[in-house]
């Protein structure tokens, strides 16, 4: 089969591999839908001569993109029992695997695994920009018939992650959120946002992904390159700030601004990767007894329930998609996704 893979530098690279085939406790998918995430980014622009500092140990061979997979499962190793998979279910990956004993596998949170190093699908392990993909029976999760799979491949990640922080969050009708960023992940969390009832201020620099935040259902609108966001912020909730702040843009500046537009007894979620951010405590956190929280995606418990809650409130999750690819426009699909101008684009397979 070909599988999409990045050598480094902006560079993809359409390479073949063996067809997989399933061992104790595994399945293979066939895919359907393979979404195109912001984490992908950090392996599409990598040096190929610096060392990678996500944590995520590398692989030392080449790797198939894609960590929003979603298809059909037409093959099941020895050891999966019917009610794990059985050939023709759809399904969704949870794109981690640890030692799948401790608590934290148990329960769901394989990516927060201590025991040994966690493989990543798509980033040091097979993903899902090809014709299969081969995972263990315990990372998969049911795509509800209800759903595409486009669907399932933005709440395989991009989506899912959203609904995790707001879940986190416990975002209610009562609550005035403000969004930085409305990228797929800060789009989708305008949604989600929406969805449970919130007021949702949503902020960006692009007059485009604004615009998209309004079809979203966003009621204020903030562009912090032509406005002071932490004031139009305080404006806006007459003089209160937000009761709850989220940032999906991992920009430094939106962080602050973000931190300093939460109200006093507040919550501020960070959800995008990677930066710092250096703030005076004292006036910032400490004196205003502001919560600050990091979510990292979700477990398989969340993507269930995000499914679910997808379905039940009829949450159009495909509206995020602007462009549909296949494999072979992998090259120019990245191309675009790399200016992150645009909106969230899918492999269909």
């Amino acid at each position: 089969m070909r599988g999409v893979t990045f050598p480094g530098e902006r560079a993809v690279e359409i390479m073949n591999f063996p067809d997989p085939t399933p061992g104790p406790g595994e399945v293979v998918l066939e895919m359907k839908a393979s979404g195109m995430c912001g984490s992908d980014l950090h392996q599409y622009r990598r040096s190929k001569t610096v060392p990678r500092a996500s944590g995520i140990p590398a692989s030392s061979e080449p790797v198939i993109a894609g960590h929003e997979p979603c298809g059909v499962v037409v093959a099941v190793g020895p050891g999966v029992t019917a009610a794990e998979a059985k050939v023709g279910d759809r399904m969704m990956v949870h794109h981690y695997q640890g030692c799948t004993q401790c608590s934290h596998c148990r329960s769901g949170w394989q990516q927060l695994c201590q025991e040994v190093p966690v493989k990543v699908y798509g980033n040091n392990a097979h993903g899902g920009h090809a014709k299969y993909l081969k995972v263990p029976a315990n990372t998969m999760v049911p795509l509800h018939e209800a759903l595409s799979f486009t669907a399932g491949a933005a709440i395989s990640c991009g989506s899912g992650t959203a609904y995790g922080a707001l879940r986190r969050m416990n975002v209610s009708g009562r609550d005035t959120i403000a969004i930085f960023g409305q990228g797929p992940v800060g789009l989708a969390g305008t949604q989600f946002a929406k969805a449970m009832g919130a007021r949702v201020i949503a902020l960006d620099t692009s007059a485009q992904r604004l615009e998209r935040a309004r079809e979203f259902g966003a009621d204020e609108l903030v562009n912090p390159g032509s406005n002071d966001p932490v004031a139009a912020i305080k404006e806006l909730t007459h003089g209160k700030y937000a009761d709850l702040t989220l940032d999906t843009s991992s920009n430094r500046d939106a962080r602050l601004n973000a931190i300093r537009s939460t109200k006093v007894w507040g919550t501020m979620c960070f959800v995008g990767e990677g930066g710092d951010i250096t703030i005076d405590v004292s006036p910032h956190l400490l004196r205003r007894q502001m919560t600050l929280i990091a979510s990292w995606t979700f477990s398989t418990v969340i993507q269930a329930e995000c499914a679910a809650f997808c379905v039940e409130r009829k949450v159009d999750v495909d509206k995020l998609f602007t462009h549909r690819w296949s494999l072979d426009q992998a090259d120019e699909a990245y191309k675009l996704f790399d200016k992150q101008a645009d909106g969230k684009g899918v492999f269909l397979i």
